[in-house]
């Protein structure tokens, strides 16, 4: 049952050191607040997970977070790499991380089969792919129906689920709306979930088609952070930095001035500070 609480209470009491983590959220509501008290917290030898880890894992990644990253694109959206990334596979820094990729296909359907509680996903995919030569959660079944020959991956479970939504009522239920991911099935399939909010409403009104309105049985912890998916955008209620996106090209380039960056803007800040005082904020 959902409880409400300070960001930090809320990573404390469900992130812990060695955890299956998603952070998740597609094209906007990513949880780059929670993400940042993960960093703040310490926490280390975490397996994380997500369909497309671009800056915040970029960060998680570069601060020794991550043993393991299980995905299926990894990027600086509309700019280009992720160094930090790049610069742990290469040159194992700051320390060695193992990877496991993935298509989209794949991470949806295995979100899914969290979600349903179901081992494993089947779906058609990965003809004429390689990943299944250096994937081996990649496997194939045979359909005892048709006799097709099917791709197979394990469904995705995480310890802690963590996403980023509009508003919360009172009665601790979360709605999410605008593009939608797969959030939901993150935290349908978790173990814990933590969801950071804009704000609390008495009541959702005018809810769109689309929205996901996720029951406050699903959830452990909800912090309001205003501001807490910048500098990507939250629907209805700040529009994408663009500028940072590009900006960030420059500051994780150079691991003097990443850790500098870091140090400044996460570690010794407050879960609002960034989107005040970080490069390109507004």
């Amino acid at each position: 049952m959902a409880q409400f609480m300070a960001l930090d209470a809320a990573i404390a009491n469900t992130v812990r050191d060695g955890d299956f983590v998603a952070l998740e959220g597609f094209t906007h509501l990513i949880p780059h607040a929670a993400a940042h008290e993960i960093i703040r917290q310490g926490r280390q030898e975490l397996t994380l997970c997500r369909m497309t880890p671009d800056m915040v894992y970029d960060q998680l990644i570069g601060m020794g977070c991550a043993r393991k990253l299980i995905f299926s694109y990894a990027g600086n959206p509309g700019v280009g790499l992720l160094l930090r990334f790049r610069d742990a596979i290469e040159n194992q820094w700051p320390r060695p991380l193992e990877i496991e990729e993935h298509s989209h296909a794949a991470m949806a359907n295995a979100y899914e089969a969290g979600a349903a509680g179901l081992p494993c996903a089947v779906f058609r995919g990965y003809r004429g792919a390689e990943l299944a030569d250096v994937n081996t959660n990649i496997k194939s079944i045979t359909c005892p129906f048709t006799g097709e020959n099917l791709a197979a991956v394990p469904a995705i479970n995480a310890d802690v689920a963590v996403i980023h939504g509009q508003r919360a009522n009172k009665a601790g239920d979360v709605m999410i709306e605008g593009i939608i991911g797969v959030q939901k099935e993150a935290v349908l399939g978790a173990k814990r979930a933590v969801i950071t909010v804009e704000e609390i409403v008495d009541e959702f009104a005018d809810i769109s088609p689309n929205a996901v309105v996720l029951p406050n049985w699903t959830i452990d912890a909800i912090a309001v952070v205003p501001g807490g998916a910048h500098p990507s955008y939250a629907h209805g209620y700040y529009s994408r930095d663009n500028a940072f996106y590009k900006d960030w090209d420059r500051i994780s380039r150079d691991r003097q001035l990443f850790i500098a960056w870091m140090d400044e803007h996460v570690l010794k800040s407050s879960p609002q500070a960034f989107r005040v005082h970080g490069a390109g904020g507004k």
